[in-house]
């Protein structure tokens, strides 16, 4: 949710998201696809992939969402780390709260670093 949102406001051409997690699924969850069709956002074609080390090497910002000791440690880079309820198995309104959280929290990083 966060990548999406997040290319969904962010210029491009000033920086992207990519999304990954340390234990991906096959595919993005039906009801989180649903609170984000409900926006506007269709991600029910993305494909999670695994967050490696090489994939966060290339990042300059790495804003993780609970992992702690399982995500990639990379000397130097920059991490923020967003403690967040796992949308996995929520009933479809605790989903859409968990999405407005955030997509504030989203927009709140975009602008600090003028990234719209």
């Amino acid at each position: 949710m966060a990548a999406a949102l997040f290319n969904d406001l962010a210029d491009p051409s000033k920086a992207r998201a990519v999304s990954a997690g340390t234990n991906p699924a096959d595919r993005v969850h039906p009801v989180v696809a649903d609170a984000m069709k409900d926006i506007g956002l269709d991600v029910s074609a993305n494909r999670p992939r695994r967050l490696t080390e090489d994939l966060a090497r290339s990042a300059s910002l790495l804003v993780t969402m609970g992992c702690g000791e399982s995500c990639p440690y990379v000397p130097g880079l920059q991490v923020e780390d967003w403690s967040l309820t796992d949308p996995k198995d929520r009933p479809i309104d605790e989903v859409k709260r968990i999405r407005d959280e955030i997509k504030q929290r989203v927009d709140a990083l975009v602008r600090s670093r003028g990234w719209l």
